[in-house]
């Protein structure tokens, strides 16, 4: 049968033929486990260029490609690679009846926001937008605001435009009540009460946590939220009130005058090698003097050590009248008093912008993972009171060691973020970030910029610090520039400024993820940190292997955060714990995607939005997910997080799906899960790595 499929099907279509083949025989029940390339030996004889390219690929050894940084997948799984007129994430994924042309101008189709609005209100008013109160019982008397309601009441409408159910069990009937979602569930045949539906937020609460209030959100809309705690911490530092606006003109006018007597260029040029550096004089009321990196790692300023020294004094007159005793206490507190967290030996998920979401944490906890924390949230958006942002720091009862992390570009920013995050959310630890290289959140000041400015980042967690009891970690990079590393020289200082723990991710700004982490700088770097000071290690950590490397060259380091590798493969906590490599089977990995999706509708709903939205990070997954080469099919093992993937049969029909790195074939496997996506569905990856790229800067 597979071998008839593949009759006249030409080379730029034999990815798709067998997804195809795969989807029909899942859905339909007939899939097996059978070797799609026993299925390949028994098609007619190949033409001379795809013979020709399957032997040019096979004549290399396995050391010969690890030396190029291509997966060694063994010689009698390759095949030639699909041909394609457009980019991977928009060809092949073309709705029947569109042409390719049509389907790339869609793509491309950028609405205004005000345009976005009106679509949004239309739809609310059509009968998509039933009224929830409605869908939960099917009953119209049954919404408290009648006529005035802005949704709409015909639940006849509703049922006849309702695309079909999703085959399966709804993920809340299994929770000892009823659905939340009612008539609006996908699932609704499986529904054994009937329609009535419970509440939402009841459900959430019972698992879920930070959430923020009405009334809170409120303030923050209208800027009348006070920080007691914070202003009384700033005051004490110096850095209230336009002492944020002072700093920054004496740090852009040192950062001027270091760019025009070193640099032709911005920013995002790398400065040459100059000693004659002159270094850092600004000062406010209390900040130090801190070296960049270009001096004696020994040399220490009498100014710097008064500093540090007057630092340590709180300023009674600056809470008086402001903070309650207790918050008085609490900025007397000090570092090293601090609740700790042990981080030595335990599985840290680091954060991951859109696919660590709570989801995907909660299927890596179930895999191994002990330490997980949240997707980086702007502390500006959390200030203003925005619900998407406010979502990132949503947290899961199974979450039993769980960290948020922010990022900000001032002190009174983060100190504001961290006092509003230790009243309304509960979490263990307060992670600020200092290394994120993207272009929007550098341009602000905020993430690797920061780098540049080492007096701004001890105010930062000078501040945090001393207004919260909750721990305060940092993570950064190597440094701004590649070739210019200066947290070596800082280091040893952080624990001073407040700092619980440090992350190093082994990679400069500049660099973003291209190349190999340079974990000899880390391991240096957490030598020179104070015993007191925990230090993770951070970047291209792929199996049991490499963590097992991390930890015996360098027993200072306290562990290591895990990031892309559990990305491509959630199930590295699981082979660290077990010190194995785990040759996984499609079945299996497809129970991770069935249980991905099942944790997804309980968090996002399952309604259609719940169900789209779930798919749409599920897609974001998945242009991850092929990255992995199964270990059964590797010659040179364990895979290592630089290695290009070749075009390779999976060991069945399934695996050689999960293996594509066409958008269309991702958008199949998530109907296998969510039923057929809706008419003129496009996808396309919001984050495309670029590791196998030239850094953008360098």
């Amino acid at each position: 049968m597979a071998a008839a499929a593949l009759v006249g099907v030409g080379v730029g279509d034999v990815s798709r033929a067998h997804a195809t083949m795969a989807a029909i025989q899942l859905f339909t029940g007939e899939y097996h486990h059978e070797s799609t390339q026993s299925a390949m030996d028994e098609s007619p004889a190949e033409t001379a260029p795809v013979a020709e390219a399957r032997n040019g690929g096979s004549e290399r050894t396995p050391e010969e490609l690890v030396a190029k940084c291509i997966a060694p997948v063994k010689k009698q799984f390759l095949r030639p690679p699909p041909i394609r007129g457009l980019s991977n994430d928009q060809s092949d994924a073309v709705p029947e009846g569109k042409s390719k042309a049509s389907q790339t101008s869609v793509v491309k189709e950028k609405k205004s926001k005000r345009q976005l609005k009106r679509e949004r209100q239309q739809a609310v008013k059509s009968a998509v937008g039933i009224c929830p109160e409605v869908a939960k019982s099917g009953d119209v008397s049954r919404c408290p605001y009648k006529d005035k309601c802005r949704f709409s009441h015909d639940v006849e409408a509703y049922k006849a435009q309702k695309p079909d159910d999703i085959e399966g069990e709804c993920p809340f009937m299994t929770a000892q009540e009823t659905c939340p979602f009612g008539l609006a569930c996908r699932f609704l045949g499986s529904h054994k009460d009937g329609v009535e539906g419970g509440d939402v937020s009841a459900h959430r609460r019972s698992s879920e946590v930070n959430g923020l209030t009405k009334d809170v959100q409120k303030l923050l809309w209208k800027n009348k939220m006070k920080f007691p705690k914070a202003d009384a911490k700033l005051k004490a530092l110096g850095l209230e009130g336009n002492a944020k606006s002072k700093i920054k003109i004496l740090e852009d006018k040192e950062d001027d005058q270091i760019v025009s007597n070193n640099c032709d260029g911005g920013l995002d040029e790398t400065c040459p090698d100059d000693e004659s550096r002159p270094l850092k004089k600004t000062r406010s009321v209390i900040e130090e003097e801190i070296c960049s990196g270009e001096v004696d790692d020994g040399g220490v300023s009498a100014a710097k050590e008064a500093a540090e020294q007057t630092s340590t004094i709180p300023e009674p007159e600056a809470t008086v009248g402001i903070v309650l005793p207790e918050s008085d206490r609490s900025l007397r507190l000090h570092p090293r008093e601090k609740k700790l967290i042990d981080f030595r030996e335990k599985l840290y998920l680091a954060p991951l912008t859109t696919v660590g979401n709570l989801p995907f944490r909660r299927v890596c906890k179930v895999l191994g993972a002990d330490i997980t924390c949240g997707e980086m949230a702007m502390c500006t958006n959390l200030l203003q009171g925005q619900a998407s942002e406010w979502a990132l720091l949503r947290r899961h009862s199974s979450e039993d060691l769980f960290g948020v992390q922010i990022c900000g570009a001032y002190p009174d920013t983060v100190a504001h973020t961290v006092e509003l995050i230790d009243q309304e959310c509960q979490v263990d630890f307060i992670d600020i970030n200092m290394g994120c290289p993207i272009d929007i959140v550098v341009n602000k000041g905020a993430g690797s910029a920061l780098l540049t400015k080492p007096m701004r980042m001890k105010g930062i967690v000078h501040a945090a610090s001393g207004t919260v009891d909750c721990p305060i970690t940092i993570k950064v990079r190597t440094a701004y520039f590649e070739g210019k590393n200066r947290i070596d020289s800082l280091i040893a200082d952080m624990g001073n400024w407040g700092a619980s723990a440090v992350t190093i991710h082994g990679r400069s700004r500049q660099q973003r993820y291209s190349k190999l982490a340079d974990w000899e700088y880390v391991y240096q770097c957490a030598r020179k940190a104070s015993k007191a000071l925990p230090v993770l290690g951070n970047g291209d950590i792929f199996s049991y292997v490499d963590w097992n490397k991390h930890k015996a060259e360098c027993p200072e380091l306290s562990t290591c955060m895990i990031a892309r590798g559990a990305l491509i493969k959630p199930w590295i906590f699981t082979e660290i714990k077990e010190q194995r490599h785990w040759d996984i089977s499609s079945g299996e990995r497809l129970n991770i995607l069935k249980d991905y999706v099942r944790l997804g509708l309980e968090h996002w709903g399952s309604d259609t939005k719940g169900v789209e939205t779930t798919r749409r990070f599920l897609l974001e997954w998945l242009s991850y997910t092929c990255r992995y080469v199964p270990v059964g099919l590797l010659d040179v093992i364990p895979q290592r997080l630089n290695w290009r993937p070749p075009s390779y049969y999976g060991r069945d029909d399934l695996e050689t799906l999960m293996a594509s790195d066409s958008a269309a074939d991702w958008v199949r496997i998530s109907e296998m899960l969510l039923g057929k996506v809706p008419d003129g569905f496009t996808f396309a990856p919001k984050h495309k790595s670029n590791s196998y790229d030239r850094a953008e800067n360098g």
